[in-house]
């Protein structure tokens, strides 16, 4: 049985976003005016929603007996795995860690989501299509969020913003020298006349 809510879905979205924006900050990758942040909304969202769609379409062609609610349900639980994978895989580096949990942890989530979906499709073709779809691109994705995703990002970034631009700052040390000597003078006027 699938759930029909999406409020555990839509908090793992969020808990993939605030993981992603984690993993950048340990990756010392620079960041300019909150536009890392709406890139990694954008790029969970898109994935849950489209693949989502995607797949909800596929699965009316297969003849799978599921609404698009329970679909973008699937789809989301399924995220679980990624959680899991990536902030375990962002705290320690290693690559033979992350394959190892690239294949348990999101196996068993795409595992998961493949048994309901062959429990609701009627012909081994259509079966094999659908789950086979599913299961590469969920598996892809993980793969893309962990080597792929910071390269991309730091691309966009160096696209909109032009390469070696500083990170926009504004802290009380940035306020130039001239305004503090108005200010000094300012102050000196007023006690010399009070």
């Amino acid at each position: 049985k699938i759930a029909g809510e999406l409020y555990g879905p839509l908090m793992l979205v969020f808990t993939l976003v605030a993981i992603l924006l984690h993993g950048m900050k340990t990756s010392d990758t620079i960041i300019r005016e909150g536009t890392l942040m709406g890139t990694a909304i954008g790029t969970c969202f898109g994935y849950w929603l489209g693949v989502s769609s995607f797949m909800y379409f596929l699965a009316y062609l297969c003849n799978a007996q599921i609404t698009m609610v329970q679909m973008l349900s699937l789809l989301g639980y399924g995220l679980f795995g990624h959680c899991i994978t990536l902030f375990v895989t962002y705290n320690i580096h290693f690559h033979s860690l992350f394959y190892i949990f690239w294949l348990v942890v999101g196996g068993l989530s795409t595992l998961r989501m493949v048994a309901v979906l062959v429990s609701r499709t009627v012909g081994h073709t259509q079966r094999l299509i659908l789950c086979g779809t599913l299961a590469a691109l969920h598996m892809l994705f993980l793969l893309y969020l962990h080597f792929a995703y910071h390269k991309v990002v730091e691309g966009i970034l160096d696209t909109l913003e032009g390469p070696n631009m500083l990170p926009f700052q504004r802290v009380a040390r940035d306020i130039p020298v001239v305004s503090n000597a108005v200010l000094n003078t300012t102050a000196k006027t007023i006690a010399l006349t009070l």
